[in-house]
């Protein structure tokens, strides 16, 4: 699953295009990411950048606080153990789709 800030109508949209065949939990207002101490406010020049690119995030957020999480990965046991986690304040980098797999198949044996 995913978890993202986008209304979930936003995020609907999204999976019908990507055709992604997971859920996407709506964080209203990054209440959880705030909770896990992920959530960041954009700095008004990054702001701009967004706008010119015309990225609106008080209508995908639904909310007027221009803010985001972080991306991170997170592998949870059933019992609540959280058995891998990877967050960095660069989106830009992302741990390697095998290193999520490994600590998948890990929880199976």
């Amino acid at each position: 699953m995913a978890i993202s800030p986008q209304q979930s109508s936003h995020s609907l949209q999204q999976s019908e295009k990507r055709k992604l065949d997971f859920d996407i939990l709506f964080d209203a207002e990054n209440t959880y990411a705030h909770k896990l101490g992920l959530a960041f406010v954009l700095p008004a020049e990054l702001r701009e950048v967004y706008t010119n690119f015309g990225i609106d995030l008080v209508k995908f957020n639904g909310s007027d606080r221009w803010e985001l999480p972080m991306p991170g990965r997170f592998v949870v046991a059933q019992d609540g153990t959280v058995r891998y986690a990877e967050v960095d304040p660069d989106y830009t980098t992302r741990p390697e789709p095998e290193e999520t797999l490994r600590a998948l198949r890990s929880l199976s044996g």
